[in-house]
């Protein structure tokens, strides 16, 4: 299975999140999924493409020439699909994707996310996606959503999701669905 990963690209987060992304690269080497993901060094990214790859699994890079410039993109032999830019980026992962799961991260992942979901809403897709809430990450977005549906803003026909509250909740509902 070719599962998308969307996660921080900043140096510098909770260790403990680290962790929880190369762990996860290891997984998805060891059980023999491709690891799909935005290309770049930093923070979440490298720790889950590294392990993906230090443990003999399959890793796509999609890069637009912005990170590139930045000297962001990754140093190891993976393959890399260049794209013109951030737009394109998301559009070309999910397409290549069969499930997305969203490790913690800021501005670019929840951009990844949120634009997975709207296509999603539109029928654009019907893959599954797990937002990992690791040590409750997520707990102000998941409220967010809740007052959207209170408020009449989202209706019943939405983009389905899960939450797991951990790695192995993640790979329990991955191996089931």
């Amino acid at each position: 299975m070719r599962i998308c990963v969307y996660c921080s690209s900043s140096d510098g987060v909770n260790p403990s999140f680290k962790r929880l992304a190369s762990d996860f690269g290891k997984w998805l080497a060891t059980e023999g999924h491709t690891l799909v993901y935005g290309g770049a060094t930093g923070g979440l990214m490298t720790a889950v493409a590294e392990s993906a790859f230090s443990n003999g699994g399959q890793v796509i890079g999609v890069i637009p020439p912005s990170v590139e410039k930045k000297g962001r993109k990754a140093p190891w032999p993976i393959t890399f699909y260049e794209v013109s830019d951030l737009g394109e980026r998301k559009k070309v992962m999910k397409e290549y994707a069969d499930l997305f799961v969203v490790l913690p991260g800021s501005f670019g992942t929840m951009d990844e996310m949120l634009d997975t979901m709207a296509a999603g809403i539109l029928g654009e897709h019907n893959k599954p996606m797990i937002m990992v809430n690791a040590d409750g990450f997520f707990d102000h977005f998941l409220m967010l959503v809740e007052r959207m549906k209170k408020e009449g803003m989202l209706s019943d026909c939405v983009y389905s999701y899960y939450v797991a509250d951990n790695l192995q909740e993640c790979i329990s509902l991955i191996k089931n669905i």
